[in-house]
Parts: structure tokens; sequence; C-alpha cells
């Protein structure tokens, strides 16, 4: 399974100026509260048609391809025939077949099919394939090129002879992935040329945490996902001292990455020489950004500077306090016994009476 989604990302990302659709087969066993047989549609990554064995319904992911079906009955009957009636019967016969051919009974097992064709909308070129996996392994895929089949296990050996002395079901597959699929893929672009084609520009800053620390330029906002975001010195890319990120999902459905730039050992002087550029698919043109201090936005806050004067008019007080208590001691000291001796006599005088 883990194969299978990894082509499906590779299709749809391989490259800034293909279009893809993919069709994503399921079967399985064995899998409590699992559908026997799950099928979807997807364009560009995107999920637009679902249906498995237990609801037995065809269902639109999106608005647009609602849209499609009410105004294209035949592509409805399509999604129909193929995902509920040709398809789950075939899939699990040949689950079934496989539990036998690797000597299986119980437990968990799943086989799955991609079929996926991509369309380029600059040069016009297509292209696809044909993936199977059993248990999370490769198993066969079509060499579209060839015309034939390419078994990754010694249990899909006979498979494979099978199918490349098929020449009708060769020819089938040829035709699918050049002619019906490209075709499909083409109608459902159009139908969803405002959500799925459209294109928003994001905005982009210059953040850093610390003076010290890297300057990351930071893109959000922006649709589709199929985007870049270099650093570049003198206008030539760079490699070295740079750490790009990831592009990660919004929760407004947009998406957003960053470059981190090390300035550590760039001088001040040579700053100017840097910027960053943001290139959108299918948008001409690119958002340059130049590395400048005074753009950049942190929330760090430089310790404040004890000013001079207070420091002074500490010490002074400090020094005042420690001349008063000393006069105060000596002070003290030196007037201590003509201090006794006055409230001895006083204390004398109070014991006598005036007759005495």
């Amino acid at each position: 399974m883990k194969v299978l989604f990894l082509l499906l990302l590779f299709c749809h990302v391989s490259s800034s100026v293909k279009h893809s659709l993919t069709f994503f087969l399921t079967a399985s066993s064995g899998v409590p509260n699992l559908p026997e047989f799950v099928g979807t549609t997807v364009v560009d990554g995107h999920l637009v048609v679902y249906c498995d064995s237990i609801t037995k319904t065809i269902e639109p992911k999106q608005e647009w391809m609602e849209t499609l079906f009410e105004n294209d009955p035949e592509e409805l009957e399509w999604h129909r025939r193929c995902c509920l009636q040709i398809q789950p019967n075939l899939f699990k016969t040949t689950l079934s077949n496989l539990k036998q051919r690797f000597n299986q009974s119980e437990g968990v097992h799943v086989f799955q099919n991609m079929d996926c064709c991509e369309w380029d909308d600059e040069t016009g070129e297509v292209d696809g394939f044909s993936q199977y996996s059993y248990d999370g392994e490769d198993f066969l895929s079509l060499d579209l090129k060839t015309l034939t089949w390419i078994a990754s296990k010694q249990q899909a050996v006979t498979t494979k002879l099978r199918w490349d002395a098929d020449k009708a079901r060769l020819k089938d597959n040829e035709i699918f992935f050049i002619e019906i699929c490209p075709e499909k893929l083409k109608k459902y672009l159009v139908f969803s040329k405002s959500s799925l084609q459209r294109t928003e520009r994001p905005s982009v800053s210059l953040l850093q945490k610390t003076p010290s620390s890297p300057v990351s330029c930071h893109a959000s906002g922006f649709y589709p996902d199929r985007a870049t975001l270099i650093w570049r010195k003198d206008g030539e890319e760079l490699h070295e001292d740079v750490e790009l990120g990831e592009i990660l999902p919004n929760h407004d459905g947009t998406f957003q990455t960053s470059a981190d730039l090390n300035v550590s050992s760039v001088p001040p002087e040579d700053w100017r020489r840097y910027d960053c550029v943001f290139h959108l698919s299918g948008v001409k043109d690119d958002i340059v950004t130049k590395l400048d201090k005074a753009a950049i936005r942190t929330n760090w806050v430089s310790p404040p500077e004890f000013p001079v004067v207070a420091v002074v008019a500490v010490v002074i007080g400090l020094v005042l306090l420690i001349v008063f208590i000393t006069g105060l001691f000596m002070w003290r000291r030196n007037n201590n016994g003509d201090f006794r001796l006055f409230t001895s006599s006083i204390s004398s005088d109070s014991n006598s009476t005036p007759d005495q």
C-alpha cells in the first residue's frame, strides 16, 4: 500500500507543468470495518470521486465533479460501471487467487491497482503507467513504451506471461493511457478550472528569531502546491548554507513553505547580493524578495541598556549612604561616655529626697 501511495505522490509532483488523473482501486480481506472494495478517482492529487462495496454509490467529492456528472451522465455511468460492477468482482476473485498462489489462508490481505496518466499542458505530451501490488509490495507493472508487463515477484510471472500474450488486452491498455485517460483528464480540468486550476500568489516575508539565527524566507497563502522557493546570490541559485522546508497545507486550503539562509558568514555589505525567489506553477512572474535587514520581522527583543546616568546616581547614593552610616557610628562612639555620665547623674538625683 505504501508503494502505491508513493507512486501516487510521484505521479502528482513529478513535473510542475504536468497534470495527472489517477484511478486507485483496493480489494481487501480480513480487515474489520473496511469495505472489501474501494475505488477513488484523483485529479492532480485531489480526491474527486469515491465508491466502495458497502455504500454502492458513486460519491463526487468536489462540487465541480458533481456538476460534471449532471452535465455528462455518460461520465457518471462510466464510473458506476467500472467501480460498482466490473472491478469489485474482478478484484475479489484476483485476491482469492493470489492467496492460493502465495499459499495463504486467513489473515489480512490487500490487493491494489493504480492506473495513472499524465498530460503536459504546454507540450501536449502524454504518459502513463499501471501498477499492481499485493500486501504492500510491488507485484506487476506495465511498461507502456514496450507494452510488456514487469513481474516484481516470482508468483507474478504466470500472470505476466499470460498478459503479454494477450495482444488485444495490451492494445486496450495503450489506448486507455494514451487516449481515453488523457481526454478524461482534460475534461476534468475544464470543469475544475475555478477551483483546482486557480492560482493564488502568496505573501512573502523575511523572518529571523535572533540576530545570530538563519534568515527564513517564508511564503504563505499560495495555490496550487506546485511551487518552488530558493535563495540566490548574484542571480545564481544557492545550495550551500540553505535549508529548504516542506510545502505544508494551511487551514484555508492554501499552502506555505520556507527556505532558511545561514547569514552568519555573510558580511553586512554583501547582504544586497542575496535574494529569495518564489515561483508558482502557471504564473509567469516570480516574487523576488531582497535580503534587507530593515525588512526582517522578528519577535526577539534586545536586552535593555541600563542608563549611565542611573548607574552614576546609584553609585553616588550608595557612597553617601556609606558616609552617613560611618559618620553616625563615629559620632556615637565619640559621645558614648558623656551620654552614660549624664544618664547616671540623673539616676542618682532621682533616688534622693528633698529632706536629705
